[in-house]
Parts: C-alpha cells; structure tokens; sequence
C-alpha cells in the first residue's frame, strides 16, 4: 500500500471507530442511553414505570472520593448541576446519581457539546457531538408502549 493510500486508511478507520462510540438508545424497561470513550463510560437508565433516572459513570481507575458531584454542561445552552446524592460502586470506579427529574441532565446532554463531571479536584470530559438525537429517543422513553 503506498504511504499516501494508507494516511487515507488510517483516517477512515478513525472516523469508524469513533462512530462505533456515539450515542445509543436502547427502548426497553429500562430505557437505556450510552456513550463510550476511551476514558470513560455514561450509562442513563429511566424506568417510566417508577418513574426514577440514573447516570452512570464508569471509568478504569477508582474516582476520587468527593461530597459533591457536579456537570457543567458547554455549548449553546450553557447549565451546571450539582448533588451530594451520588454513590460509589464497592470499586469506587462507578459514580451513580438516582432522580425521580433528569430534565436538566437531558438538556444539558441533548443542547451542548460537552460535558464537565466533577468530583473534588477529578474532572472528565465528555464530548456530546451527536448525542442529541440519542437523547430525544431517551427523552420520549415515556410514550413507549410496554410489550
């Protein structure tokens, strides 16, 4: 393969497998939403029967240990959330937040571009680019019929 042929190689096998980490829905009970890279994974649930919302953040190495758990959310439609009612998984390498109202989250995951998970002085970006049609999938979760 001539060197120029396999730049053009390179470059299309990039763009595949950042698409094989873009945002996904999954209908079901519960509805599923998740995004993947290499330095993390996000995980919503929502359950319409309850109703109660998740997110999950899972990374390789135990997340620092914090009172507080925040996101900033970049982009068009700017916000910052915060709560001192998340928890661990025995790992400490999952944070989980549960909330009967994730209309912040969703706005803040579905109208900006990045988001900033905060826990003491550990920061993780998370990059939203085509997140947006996932999320409205998520947010419609409610009107799914259950079989």
């Amino acid at each position: 393969m001539r060197p120029r042929h396999f730049g053009i190689a390179v470059a299309f096998w990039a763009v595949m497998l950042q698409t094989a980490q873009a945002w996904e829905f999954t209908p079901g009970t519960p509805c599923l939403l998740r995004h993947k890279t290499d330095e993390i994974a996000v995980e919503l649930t929502y359950d319409p029967s309850i109703p109660v919302y998740t997110i999950s953040l899972t990374q390789s190495q135990s997340f620092e240990s914090a009172t507080v758990f925040a996101m900033q959310f970049q982009g068009p439609a700017p916000i910052s959330i915060s709560t001192g009612r998340h928890v661990y998984s025995n790992t400490n390498k999952t944070v989980t937040v549960t909330d009967s109202g994730f209309g912040n989250v969703l706005n803040g995951l579905q109208f900006n571009q990045m988001a900033i998970a905060t826990l003491g002085s550990q920061r993780i970006a998370i990059p939203l680019i085509d997140a947006a049609d996932a999320v409205a999938a998520f947010r419609a979760c409610d009107v799914i019929p259950a079989v």
